[in-house]
């Protein structure tokens, strides 16, 4: 019967230190990653830093929505017919404008957090506060995007129904889509770490 040893290892390295030295070099690594070889698992630090990086890329994908809407916002008052709106759609433009910037603000955050504290090895705690941002970020996208079409609809059309429609349509989407859906799939087994 012949014996298979480990890549790298003859028979000679199998004896003594050999041996020990193997065995708690295996060890070592699945202390340092968290996993055995073949158990096809990602460690708790693996999880995190790829959770870390897919926020981030998702903030990448909402971020740029809000820097158009807000630049779009920014313009509206040197428009030729924004001196012609009523006292309520002032007022409604001013909630919209700052729903904006605050929005902008807190999708912003976790790249500025993530920068300062990159370092300082609590990426869990980074991850936490991040996915919070960006969750009353989208919150305030939300707002923006609604009150902006309830605005124009409110502009074009002066109808109180036009107007309540839009922004109950608004409402509805938004909060289906973005938060209802996804709690909803949610797995009621699997707890978050």
């Amino acid at each position: 019967m012949s014996y298979v040893y480990p890549e790298g290892l003859g028979a000679s390295h199998m004896l003594g230190e050999g041996v020990a030295g193997y065995v708690l070099s295996r060890m070592g690594e699945e202390a340092a990653t968290g996993r055995s070889e073949g158990d096809g698992e990602e460690s708790r630090s693996e999880r995190v830093n790829r959770e870390l990086i897919e926020l981030l890329n998702e903030l990448r994908v909402a971020l740029v929505g809000v820097q158009v809407l807000f630049a779009f916002l920014l313009a509206v008052p040197f428009a030729q017919g924004f001196a012609d709106v009523t006292n309520l759609q002032k007022a409604l433009y001013f909630v919209v404008l700052c729903a904006t910037a605050i929005a902008s603000a807190l999708l912003v955050a976790p790249s500025a957090y993530h920068r300062i504290n990159f370092r300082a090895k609590d990426k869990e705690q980074m991850l936490r506060t991040s996915n919070g941002l960006m969750i009353s970020g989208l919150v305030f996208v939300a707002v923006s995007i609604i009150g902006s079409v309830v605005l124009i609809a409110d502009f074009i059309y002066g109808s109180t129904a036009t107007t309540t429609a839009c922004g109950v349509v608004g409402v509805a989407l938004f909060v289906g889509l973005w938060f209802v859906l996804p709690v909803s799939r949610r797995d009621p087994q699997q707890t978050p770490d």
